[in-house]
């Protein structure tokens, strides 16, 4: 599978205890929503691993898991700095109109009138409502807010519709 289409929820960020425990840092929405998907696709520079997590929970404020094999500190430490990576598939179905963030990155942007924005860069979670960043020629920050500034989102055609003043 082409690393484009690999989806980065995390990474390995140390040790807990002595019986092969991995510190997760998450990014997913909670944190511990990374435990429900398994296997996960470690990778670290040229280096690829599947390992199966066999349970895991919140301890402490942090995501601890276990995963198949590792069964001492040695070997889970042997896994920090590895990126963890799951599969489109792997992800619940979404309601319509409901979206991963993932899925809108790389979209066209483009207004109304069909002016070209460039591409969705990003997203930012400012609390009142998330950010699109576009990136071009300049930089756009559009709030996401679905039938006033995104008009529409096909993912088909890798596009999405926004009413936005191209000159803001």
């Amino acid at each position: 599978m082409a690393d484009k289409e690999l989806i980065n929820v995390g990474e390995v960020s140390g040790v807990f205890g002595i019986k092969g425990l991995v510190k997760v840092f998450s990014f997913t929405d909670p944190r511990e929503n990374i435990l429900s998907y398994s296997p996960w696709l470690l990778k670290k520079g040229n280096e690829a691993k599947t390992v199966k997590v066999l349970e895991g929970g919140l301890q402490g404020g942090a995501v601890v898991a276990k995963f198949a094999g590792i069964d001492d500190r040695d070997q889970a430490a042997a896994l920090m700095g590895w990126t963890i990576f799951i599969t489109p598939e792997q992800l619940p179905k979404t309601a319509a109109d409901e979206y991963y963030w993932s899925e809108l990155i790389g979209l066209d942007v483009q207004t109304l009138e069909g002016v070209a924005l460039d591409r969705v860069e990003n997203l930012l979670e400012t609390g009142a409502n998330d950010v699109v960043i576009v990136s071009g020629e300049r930089q756009r920050a559009i709030p996401f807010l679905q039938g006033r500034t995104i008009m529409r989102i096909d993912l088909t055609a890798r596009l999405m519709v926004v009413d936005w003043d191209p000159d803001f």
